[in-house]
């Protein structure tokens, strides 16, 4: 609940800004005092008077009102609330807060903050996907801005793709980690998740059968504790948890490139089942069944993300956690593995057909770190991610 929490919500210019009203009548419900601010273009979609009688508050919108700078005003409320919201985040507010630019209310505001700032992202497609906005999206998260979405789907436009402003539901879900008070606040922290898929040819794929619940959970764990969790995650069976900013990919490669993508974290978690290999001649087109015998399939080895990050030389996380799915010799595989992949701990489960952990709901694992091995119970997928955040979050503080 956000009782007694002061949410400074900035309203940007886009079709997605009526969701700010609904936002704003949600976060109230849980307790929060909302002040809008509402940009230029932010007007053309919502009005000042909706969100004013929503929030129950003054909306703020020009820099330079004499009554509100006579005390500073831009000051005083950049630093009066326990967190900054932006919603919806356009492209122009997002270049404007990688570059430090201040030439209107909601970016001085955004510049002369020192509390936490929370962005939900809404634009056209090729507008996320050009390369200065996701340049400018490096250079917030670097400077730990929270990120919230976007999500998939149908745009205003015509289009489809990702650029949809985040759920409201997802938004609050967001806020609420953003001011947890765990003892993981402030702290960035990876978790990969799921399967990946090598295609074969555009219809077909290799995978395994991780659901991608464990890797979901671990994630939903750490921000109950107050962590920023970056969440990439393969084709999983599970939705991604609230709260976490999702990258969701296919193959690999796309997970190797995800990863790095992130930038700097204090503790990374590799749960993601990842293809071994992948097909070096996958088909462009339908491989067909005409009689002439079977496909000749050249395999190739998939990039090693979990032993890339363990042995980076420089912005190396200080927690590396890996997962081993064994059938045979569990401990000493994962033993051998944590020693070869050289991460601090390897998790490490038993996932044998009679075991039915793999896409199960409960897991029995080993913690392997450089003192021992160290087997828990039986339990749910749950309570083995409630652990081992808070060993994580032991190990960090």
């Amino acid at each position: 609940m956000l009782t007694n929490k002061h949410i400074l919500l900035i309203v940007g210019g886009g079709i997605a800004a009526f969701k700010a009203l609904d936002l704003v009548r949600r976060l109230r419900e849980q307790g929060a005092q909302v002040t809008p601010v509402l940009t230029t273009a932010g007007v053309e979609f919502v009005t000042p008077l909706s969100l004013s009688a929503l929030s129950a508050s003054k909306v703020y919108q020009d820099l330079f009102n004499l009554t509100d700078e006579a005390e500073m005003g831009h000051i005083e409320l950049s630093r009066a609330a326990d967190l900054i919201v932006v919603a919806p985040a356009t492209a122009d507010l997002m270049a404007k807060m990688a570059c430090g630019l201040a030439n209107d209310l909601a970016s001085t505001l955004l510049l002369a903050t020192d509390k936490r700032v929370l962005i939900a992202p809404s634009m056209n497609v090729r507008m996320w996907e050009h390369p200065a906005t996701q340049r400018n999206l490096a250079i917030l998260r670097g400077d730990g801005i929270l990120v919230v979405g976007p999500n998939e789907g149908d745009m205003a436009c015509g289009e489809y793709g990702p650029g949809r402003m985040a759920e409201v539901p997802e938004i609050v879900a967001a806020v609420d980690a953003a001011l947890a008070d765990g003892p993981l606040k402030g702290r960035r922290v990876l978790v990969t998740s799921g399967p990946t898929h090598e295609p074969i040819d555009p219809v077909r794929y290799i995978a395994n059968r991780s659901s991608g619940a464990q890797g979901t959970a671990i994630a939903r764990a750490l921000a109950a504790l107050g962590a920023d969790v970056t969440f990439v995650t393969g084709p999983a069976d599970v939705p991604p948890p609230m709260g976490v900013t999702t990258v969701k990919v296919q193959t690999a490669q796309e997970m190797r490139e995800a990863v790095h993508a992130a930038g700097s974290v204090e503790a990374a978690v590799f749960a993601a089942a990842v293809a071994d290999w992948h097909v070096a001649n996958a088909g462009n087109s339908k491989i067909k069944k005409d009689g002439s015998g079977l496909p000749q399939l050249t395999f190739a080895e998939n990039p090693d993300i979990l032993a890339t990050v363990a042995q980076m030389d420089v912005g190396r996380p200080k927690l590396v956690v890996g997962f081993a799915a064994e059938t045979d010799d569990v401990i000493a595989n994962a033993t051998a593995k944590r020693e070869r992949k050289q991460c601090d701990w390897i998790v490490a489960n038993d996932v044998s057909p009679e075991t039915g952990i793999m896409g199960g709901s409960e897991n029995a694992v080993t913690l392997i770190t450089a003192t021992g091995a160290e087997s828990w119970p039986r339990m749910s997928k749950d309570a083995v991610a409630r652990m081992l955040a808070q060993r994580i979050a032991e190990a960090l503080t």
